[in-house]
């Protein structure tokens, strides 16, 4: 018997914070979206669309963003275990696991802990190791913040905006450099053991210099070193617009990697 699902959209309580999440239902494979640092789960939605309707897709705006609560604490291993808890409180007990930027760093490091409850991992501008933080570079990272931090708030109320102080996204920003680094993200992404794709984008952003390509020239190894990970496009976007502009080679890296884990059962 099949069973028919609704879409529902509601809160899913946490630790000391309730995430905003999004199950529209669908009778197809789960796939749970994870967003950039300070992004929203309204930005994947080209990326829904063009899948369409024969997929589950599972959204949620990450603790002390977008529609979220505040919590008192939004560590990176926090926001592990939170995908953990969405998908609990939903139900799934397999998902394709999709992540963007600071959302693919997540989404790695969860494949790597649950390689039995992931189908596949989609890494999109993100969890590429590369030594780009320093300490000496702290200070100002915390003042970008705080000056930021202000005018940000003007799309709080349309949830479009984190509910993080500016320490908090400082200390969040921080850490992600630190967990980047070759000797701490290598190892996780040679021990994933499930099908994972990455999509790159080839623009640099505003104030870049040439950063971003930099990073990206790290992956070779890495799929050399795993061959469970490969590069499934490389596309024309940059890091802030490729979930806009190229929604397409994401949608395909979704779908490639759940044909991988059909043909392996």
């Amino acid at each position: 018997m099949t069973i028919k699902r609704s879409p529902w959209t509601g809160m899913v309580p946490v630790d000391d914070t309730a995430l905003a999440v999004t199950d529209a239902a669908g009778d197809g494979v789960p796939v749970i979206y994870l967003n950039g640092h300070a992004a929203v789960q309204w930005q994947w939605r080209r990326v829904l669309a063009e899948l369409g309707t024969q997929w589950r897709h599972i959204t949620y705006d990450m603790r002390g963003r977008g529609r979220s609560q505040r919590s008192a604490d939004c560590s990176f291993e926090t926001n592990i275990r939170d995908v953990d808890a969405v998908l609990a409180a939903r139900g799934v007990a397999r998902a394709v696991v999709v992540g963007w930027s600071y959302g693919a760093f997540v989404a790695a490091h969860w494949a790597s802990r649950n390689p039995a409850r992931t189908v596949g991992a989609v890494l999109v501008e993100g969890a590429q190791p590369y030594d780009w933080f320093d300490e000496s570079m702290e200070p100002g990272m915390r003042k970008l913040w705080k000056r930021i931090w202000w005018p940000m708030q003007l799309l709080r109320p349309f949830g479009m905006a984190p509910r993080m102080s500016a320490d908090q996204l400082a200390d969040s920003n921080i850490e992600l450099g630190k967990i980047a680094r070759e000797r701490d993200l290598g190892p996780v992404l040679d021990s994933i053991a499930v099908p994972a794709r990455y999509v790159v984008a080839s623009g640099e952003s505003f104030g870049s210099q040439g950063g971003h390509e930099q990073t990206r020239a790290s992956l070779p190894a890495v799929t050399a070193r795993n061959p469970n990970i490969q590069i499934s496009a490389k596309v024309a976007s940059n890091h802030g617009s490729i979930l806009r502009k190229d929604y397409r080679a994401i949608a395909e890296a979704v779908r490639e990697v759940a044909a991988l884990d059909h043909e392996g059962n």
